[in-house]
C-alpha cells in the first residue's frame, strides 16, 4: 500500500534516471576540480551515452548560470547520438518568453521523436533576487501558457505576468501527446500548489523514510484541491560495491580532500542556495551522525560540496535494492541518481543494481508517445 494515492498505482515498474553534469558538478573527489571531468560537451554527453548504455530509462539534464552546459542546447545535441534514453531538461521558467520557449521544447520534441521529459524550475536568474510567491506565480503563468500552447488550436492568457491572444498554436506543436510530462520539485506550499494542480511527477530529495512520507502526503493534499493525483519520484545520489565496507570507504574516499570553505562557496554560489529544500538538506546534515549517516546506507556528506540534493543511497547492491524497493513501496515511481565521478558510478550501479530492477519509461507508461509520426505542423500534419 502505497503513503498516498499515486496516478500510476498498479505499476509494477519504476523508471531509473541517472545525472549528466551540466553544471560543473563532477568530481572524483568532492569539491576538487579535475580537468578530464569538467563540463564540457564531450564529457557531458559521454555520460549520456554511457546511461544510455547501462539500461537507464532517462537522464536530468540540469540548469544553472555555472560554468557548462546550456540545458535546451545540450540536450539538442544529444537527438542525434542518442536512441533510446529519455531526456529530463531542466527549464527555469521566465527565462524564455513563454510561447517561444514553448516551440523551444516542441522542437526538441520531435528531435528526440519522444523521448523528452520537462523538469519544471521556478530559482531566481543570474542576478536576481525574487519574491518567492512572484516567483511561482510567474512559473504557474509559463506552465499554464506551455499547456494551451500543446493541446488547443490558439493561446489566450491574461495573467498578472504574460498577457496573450489569439495566437496559433501551430509552431508549438508537439510531438507527444498533450506534451511532454512534467517533474517537478519544491518544498514551499507555492510550490506544492503549483505541482498539485499542474504537474505530473513530484520530485523529492533525500531525506529520512518518515520525512519522505509526510513530503508526499503535503504534495497529495495539494493535488486533491484539483481533483488530481501524482507519480513521485526520488532524486539521490547513490554508491554501490559488492559490500557495505567498500561502499562506506568508498563514501570516505571521495570527501578526504574537502576543504569546508570551498565546500561552503560551491553550495552558496548556486541559484537555489536559498530555497527551502536546500535548508532541509542542511539539517540532514546537522542531524546525522559523524560519519555523516542520517538513517541507515543513508549518507549526508556528499551536501558539504554541493547544493540541492545533498545525500546519497550508500551500501552493497543488496542493500540499495532493498532501499529502492522499500522507496517503491512507498509510491515512488520514479528515480534520478547520480555519483561522484557520474561515468564510473553509471557503471557500477547499471552491473549491479539496475539488471535487477523491472524498469520503464514513465511517458510510455502514460501514453504520451504516439505510435505514428503524428498529424502535427513538424510531423505527418496539415502544412499551413
Amino acid at each position: 500500500m502505497t503513503v498516498v494515492p499515486v496516478t500510476s498505482a498498479d505499476l509494477d515498474t519504476v523508471e531509473v534516471a541517472w545525472f549528466s553534469a551540466l553544471c560543473s558538478d563532477d568530481y572524483q573527489f568532492l569539491g576538487v576540480p579535475d580537468g578530464s571531468l569538467r563540463s564540457s560537451w564531450d564529457h557531458c554527453s559521454t555520460i549520456v551515452k554511457t546511461a544510455e548504455a547501462q539500461g537507464f530509462g532517462n537522464i536530468l539534464c540540469p540548469s544553472s548560470y555555472q560554468v557548462g552546459q546550456d540545458t535546451l542546447s545540450f540536450v539538442a545535441g544529444c537527438a542525434p547520438i542518442t536512441d533510446t534514453i529519455n531526456l529530463l531538461a531542466a527549464v527555469r521558467c521566465g527565462e524564455m518568453q513563454p510561447i517561444m520557449l514553448a516551440r523551444t521544447i516542441a522542437t526538441l520534441d520531435h528531435m528526440l521523436q519522444g523521448r523528452l521529459t520537462v523538469n519544471i524550475i521556478s530559482s531566481d536568474f543570474p542576478g536576481e533576487k525574487a519574491d518567492s510567491a512572484f516567483r511561482y506565480q510567474r512559473s504557474r503563468e509559463v506552465v499554464e501558457i506551455l499547456k494551451q500552447a500543446w493541446t488547443q488550436d490558439e493561446i489566450n492568457y491574461q495573467g498578472q505576468v504574460y498577457n496573450f491572444s489569439g495566437l496559433t498554436t501551430d509552431p508549438a506543436r508537439p510531438y507527444q501527446t498533450n506534451g511532454p510530462m512534467l517533474y517537478f520539485g519544491g518544498y514551499s506550499p507555492d510550490a506544492l500548489d503549483l505541482c498539485g494542480q499542474h504537474c505530473d511527477v513530484y520530485l523529492m530529495w533525500p531525506e529520512k523514510s518518515e520525512d519522505i512520507a509526510e513530503r508526499m502526503k503535503a504534495a497529495n493534499a495539494a493535488a486533491e484541491k484539483y481533483g488530481r493525483t501524482l507519480d513521485y519520484g526520488f532524486r539521490s545520489h547513490v554508491i554501490v560495491r559488492d559490500t557495505e565496507a567498500e561502499a562506506k570507504d568508498y563514501a570516505r574516499y571521495i570527501a578526504s580532500k574537502l576543504d569546508d570553505d570551498l565546500g561552503k562557496a560551491i553550495r552558496e554560489r548556486a541559484l537555489d542556495a536559498g530555497s527551502l529544500g536546500v535548508s532541509h538538506q542542511a539539517r540532514n546534515r546537522e542531524l546525522a551522525d559523524l560519519e555523516g549517516y542520517i538513517e541507515p546506507h543513508l549518507w549526508t556528506g556528499i551536501g558539504r560540496a554541493r547544493s540541492g540534493c545533498g545525500a546519497a543511497i550508500v551500501g552493497s547492491t543488496d542493500q540499495v535494492l532493498s532501499k529502492l524497493d522499500e522507496l517503491q513501496k512507498m509510491g515512488i515511481r520514479a528515480f534520478v541518481l547520480s555519483g561522484y565521478p557520474h561515468i564510473d558510478e553509471a557503471e557500477h550501479f547499471g552491473t549491479r543494481v539496475l539488471p535487477q530492477m523491472k524498469t520503464c519509461q514513465l511517458n510510455q507508461v502514460w501514453d504520451r508517445v504516439p505510435q505514428t509520426l503524428p498529424k502535427t505542423p513538424l510531423g505527418a500534419g496539415e502544412r499551413r
